[in-house]
């Protein structure tokens, strides 16, 4: 019931939407379970290797903490990482089982009577058999399960130490619609991912010679709108996971959309954590692009911080702008407006601005710097499909019923962006 336990849940989860229910179901079960084994352990102690009940007790607890320190350390560092949850949790049922095994037939062969130990015996090999089963068409099993949770077909998949990177693809009448989702959520769409990155960088006023940073971004979207300016100097991506860059610089859909920019020769990629590596950098860059998943899970959250902010801050050259992707102001403003605090705690000076994105909607921008700055285009920007200096200044209005909302800023030790975000968006 062990090894089966998250195929159960995966299966709950993606068919009958009923995640919740299920895994109370299963933690009963199992801690009930778990817990009938330790008067079952001591009356085989006492009886067959004739101790007293604390000698029982103390022998069976020493060697059940031993196999819980063992246990503990080999599944996040070894089953995890290697097997991914799901065959993970498979090999150590099946790890208990061969040492049922064992324990009845090498442990306590000479107390069993030949009917018991061929009862035993049949039960554990179908025990055995059944998770071997699971175990060779987990990976069929997987495909099936991800894939109804998805709308359009799935053509790649990739389970990282990071992420759970998915990209779908269907065919549209204004062409292919490529979309990206990094641990179910959607990163963009090919259909109108342009006003997304559009927004993004443009407003940073990108001139000739300038240094360019991003963070984030490992799609190579941003980076492609960097490299649209010809005399951009140099551009540094820093994404954290490795297998995202891959994917970027070698998956045809994704370098068709950002026009191979992961091997441009001016484009220096970085495979780290931007946090750590920002605290290495001594490095300054005239223009920082912030473009990093939502807030909603604690990795992401120190990213939007106001010591991440600083650490940003000291990076940018006198003079420099930094733009920020911020979430819907519609969906999840305390979010958003949480996101233009943490900037100006960081001692920034600030314009939020919005834009629609109609596979997202609508959606935010801070852009931030150490002096007084406004959102416009540098004049001989490159060809672009929707921003325009009009569209932009339209952009930094707000609708009265998402005025602003004066929210605290969040820091490491009180990420506050963390709730605001988990509670917002488990509306939608």
């Amino acid at each position: 019931l062990g090894g089966l336990s998250v195929m159960a849940l995966y299966w709950a989860f993606a068919y009958l939407e009923l995640y919740t229910p299920a895994l109370v179901v299963v933690a009963f079960v199992l801690g009930l379970l778990i817990g009938a084994e330790i008067p079952l352990l001591m009356v085989l102690l006492q009886k067959i290797r004739r101790q007293d009940a604390g000698s029982a007790v103390a022998d069976m607890f020493a060697v059940d903490y031993i196999g819980a320190l063992v246990g503990g350390l080999c599944f996040p560092f070894l089953l995890l990482p290697w097997f991914g949850q799901l065959r993970g949790a498979i090999i150590v049922g099946l790890v208990n089982a061969v040492a049922g095994c064992f324990l009845v037939f090498v442990v306590f062969r000479r107390s069993l009577r030949p009917p018991v130990a061929t009862m035993l015996g049949a039960g554990a090999a179908a025990v055995i058999v059944v998770l071997v089963a699971a175990l060779v068409l987990s990976g069929r099993f997987e495909v099936t399960a991800r894939q109804a949770l998805f709308r359009d077909p799935i053509v790649a998949a990739e389970r990282t130490p990071y992420q759970d990177i998915v990209i779908t693809e269907r065919q549209t009448s204004a062409g292919p619609d490529t979309r990206l989702f990094l641990n179910g959520d959607l990163q963009f769409s090919s259909i109108d991912e342009y006003r997304y990155h559009e927004a993004l960088v443009h407003p940073a006023q990108i001139h000739p010679g300038d240094s360019v940073l991003i963070l984030g971004g490992g799609d190579g979207l941003a980076l492609r709108e960097v490299l649209a300016y010809p005399d951009v100097r140099a551009a540094t991506l820093v994404e954290l996971d490795p297998e995202m860059i891959s994917l970027a610089r070698h998956d045809r859909r994704l370098r068709t959309l950002n026009r191979g920019s992961m091997s441009d020769p001016r484009a220096t990629i970085v495979a780290a954590d931007a946090f750590s590596w920002l605290r290495k950098s001594r490095q300054l860059y005239d223009v920082i692009i912030i473009d990093m998943p939502d807030p909603d899970e604690s990795a992401t959250a120190k990213l939007y911080s106001v010591e991440f902010y600083a650490l940003a801050k000291a990076h940018l050259a006198v003079g420099g702008r930094m733009v920020v992707q911020a979430g819907s102001p519609y969906f999840a403003p305390r979010s958003f407006w949480c996101i233009v605090a943490t900037l100006r705690a960081a001692d920034l000076h600030t314009i939020p601005y919005h834009v629609d994105v109609p596979s997202f909607g609508d959606w935010g921008f801070v852009l931030a710097s150490d002096s007084p700055v406004w959102p416009t285009m540098y004049q001989k920007h490159p060809p672009l499909r929707f921003l325009t200096e009009d569209v932009l200044t339209a952009a930094t209005t707000f609708p009265k019923d998402r005025d602003k909302l004066d929210v605290p800023a969040s820091t490491l030790m009180d990420p506050r962006i963390l709730r605001y975000a988990q509670s917002e968006w488990s509306l939608y």
